[in-house]
């Protein structure tokens, strides 16, 4: 069978859509599970758009493209000839690196964002090319806004580069403009009008504006597009991109339509799923395809009825293929630190020394409390002990007092480099008086400008994972926190997002939006 290269822009395309930004630490932790997924590129992001960006794309290059076999990690970068120096720079240390470089070539970008001739265009897209040849054998060009460019002229874009050593030409529909029917017919003319294209792989990077995404990029592998660049839960720019989960078991459920395969390991898609959403505090709707908290979930008596019988009766694919646990049910207080690691091993994490030492002391505080502790517990419990910023300040005590007729109030004390401090407030809640005096330790006065709770598990004592972004004097942070105690966890997700200030010490991020 042909195989589809996946080409992941989670950490690229994915996390510069508002919301959805992430330190160079959790983007760390989210390659690794796109490892474990085996994708075959990670697009780890644009180094010239900020330090932070050239420094997270460096450290992935370093920690996750060093691996025995590391997928290919990638980097973005404009044609300018310092993009792509500064784009080298942070890739070069993969065993496989390639620099991605890009540019538009729609009349409507030429004319007013760019302000080009299409001559010009060409020619920095072929020096572009050659110069990020000069540093590594894998390029990759992209002219922006395909979808709505002149067609020949854009061929003759692509056949210019492919001569000057693009060894992969993506087609991005970067505005999601395109119809499947029209997008198929589009990317088989490329393969025919295109001198060279059988020298190089042909790629897809489909937005999803219309919500035609996933369906463009399938019917361009039909067309003969061997490449399709995607993300984990179609997070990315304005509606997201094609959903990296619904193409890999679109192509594995109908092996039969499309004769075609990936190596990726789908009973890793779940996982990598839940981390993103802990890692970015925006979840999924339950009825989203393939990784939806509904997508195995039958209600209706006819469906329950035939399920139970077969269960081929409506569902096309497995839980269990998409690395969804039947049994729930994991482990309790009497248990140990070995049952903990082994639990933690078969979801994927694995903890060994002071990381095993942390969890597991997080697991008995959290079995103290519940009665039951379920897989989705354990990951929360070890996701969101990975992705924390060093705690520049730690939580060492809360208590509040509230109710009917009384004025909430908080008492905090915060441990920092071995030194204790407590202060006292008033709030219109609970969670708003701990954060106040949260505030008032730190010196600081932030402004809630986003709060998200939700339940790890079902159940009274669940985990209450809460998310939040608060502005601090024009500079907006994101923080996480997890408890049992919801109070507890606003308390953390904002000390989160405090120790992330201190981390960046008010330094903006700069963004650049790429195909």
């Amino acid at each position: 069978m042909d195989r589809v290269i996946i080409f992941d822009t989670t950490l690229r395309d994915g996390e510069q859509s508002p919301g959805f930004s992430m330190n160079t630490m959790e983007k760390l932790e989210m390659a690794r599970q796109l490892a474990r997924l085996n994708v075959d590129a990670i697009e780890a992001g644009f180094p010239i758009s900020s330090d932070e960006d050239f420094e997270a794309t460096r450290e992935v290059a370093r920690q996750v493209g060093t691996l025995d076999g590391a997928p290919i990690i990638c980097g973005l970068s404009r044609v300018g000839l310092g993009d792509i120096d500064r784009c080298w720079e942070a890739v070069k240390y993969a065993k496989r690196p390639r620099i991605h470089t890009f540019v538009a070539t729609s009349d409507i970008h030429l004319k007013y964002k760019l302000r080009k001739s299409r001559a010009e265009v060409l020619k920095a897209s072929v020096e572009a090319v050659r110069h990020a040849r000069g540093y590594c054998e894998d390029v990759e060009f992209s002219p922006e806004d395909a979808s709505r460019s002149d067609f020949d002229y854009m061929c003759d874009v692509l056949s210019a580069v492919i001569d000057a050593g693009a060894g992969t030409i993506n087609i991005p529909d970067t505005v999601g403009y395109a119809i499947p029917q029209e997008w198929a017919e589009r990317i088989a003319r490329i393969r025919e009008r295109v001198h060279g294209s059988d020298r190089a792989v042909l790629s897809v990077h489909c937005h999803n504006d219309l919500g035609l995404a996933v369906s463009n990029s399938l019917t361009a592998i039909l067309s003969g597009a061997r490449q399709v660049e995607c993300t984990i839960n179609g997070i990315g720019e304005r509606a997201g991109n094609a959903s990296l989960e619904e193409l890999v078991m679109a192509l594995r459920t109908r092996k039969d339509f499309f004769a075609v395969e990936t190596q990726v390991k789908s009973q890793e898609l779940f996982r990598a799923s839940r981390l993103l959403s802990h890692i970015t505090g925006v979840h999924v709707q339950p009825n989203k395809a393939i990784v939806g908290e509904n997508a195995f979930a039958h209600e209706a008596g006819i469906h329950q009825d035939g399920v139970l019988k077969e269960k081929l009766t409506y569902e096309i694919m497995k839980p269990e293929d998409i690395g969804r646990a039947s049994n729930k049910l994991v482990l309790g207080k009497h248990s140990g630190r070995h049952a903990l690691a082994a639990r933690l091993k078969d979801l994927g994490f694995d903890l060994a020394g002071g990381d095993l030492d942390r969890a597991f002391r997080k697991f008995k505080d959290l079995a103290d409390r519940k009665k039951e502790v379920y897989d989705e517990d354990l990951i929360a419990i070890v996701t969101d002990e990975a992705t924390q910023v060093p705690e520049t300040y730690e939580l060492d005590y809360l208590h509040v007092l509230s109710g009917t007729g009384i004025v909430p109030s908080a008492t905090v004390r915060l441990r920092k480099e071995g030194q204790t401090y407590q202060e006292s407030s008033v709030g219109d809640g609970p969670v708003d008086a701990a954060l106040n005096a949260i505030d008032a330790i730190a010196g600081l006065k932030g402004r809630l400008q986003d709060y998200a709770i939700r339940a790890a598990t079902s159940g009274k004592d669940a985990i209450g994972e809460v998310s939040v972004k608060v502005d601090f004097d024009g500079t907006v942070v994101s923080g996480k926190g997890a408890s049992t105690d919801v109070i507890e966890a606003s308390a953390r997700a904002y000390l989160s997002a405090v120790n992330r200030l201190v981390q960046r010490a008010g330094s903006e991020r700069v963004k650049e939006v790429g195909p």
